[in-house]
């Protein structure tokens, strides 16, 4: 009895589907974003600002950016690099202000804290944990994000159950510090 190896082996092929290759550069941007698992206790934003993106010359890591969302894809980011690539924040540098200042801000006061495990590029957020399941019964508490979606560059999302409310934009840290009251007062 003999077996043709060659059509034995190509028939499996024929119905196997061809392997799905991602370009380079989206390989790159996912390590470039990669934080490292230690950050999962970080108490602040500054503590998570471990991966490539953080350290990297600005230039190559805003040249491999524009490289890899320029498909139109949604890739993970940090909102200073939107911005940056946008031409709306002068530095990196400023939004690593910014953040520490929200941070400076809310760590001095009772009830807010940090969440580092956003997704990977991202900068994490802050919660006011009293907001969550008391006398108003939310379960989803206080939020406050950094965001490129406008040039205060600060978003808030009062306390809820169910449906995500839209984002409260507010003006800068100032902005903030000066709302912080009416955002603390849901309880």
């Amino acid at each position: 009895m003999t077996v043709d190896i060659d059509q034995e082996i190509a028939a499996p092929r024929a119905v196997a589907h061809p392997p799905a290759l991602e370009p380079l550069d989206a390989l790159e941007w996912s390590q470039a974003v990669e934080l490292p698992r230690i950050v999962a206790t970080a108490t602040r934003p500054a503590e998570i600002r471990r991966a490539w993106i953080h350290r990297a010359a600005e230039a190559e890591v805003l040249a491999l950016f524009r490289a890899v969302s320029a498909r139109g894809e949604m890739i993970p980011a940090p909102w200073w690099l939107r911005a940056l690539a946008e031409g709306r924040l002068d530095s990196r540098e400023t939004g690593f202000r910014i953040e520490d200042r929200v941070a400076q801000l809310l760590s001095r006061r009772p009830g807010w804290e940090y969440v580092p495990w956003a997704a990977d590029g991202e900068s994490g957020y802050w919660e006011f944990m009293p907001s969550e399941n008391g006398r108003s019964g939310h379960k989803i508490p206080t939020t406050i994000l950094t965001t490129s979606r406008h040039d205060g560059w600060i978003d808030v999302l009062p306390a809820h159950t169910g449906t995500t409310p839209s984002p409260i934009a507010v003006n800068g840290v100032g902005g903030l510090r000066s709302r912080l009251g009416e955002f603390e007062a849901v309880r």
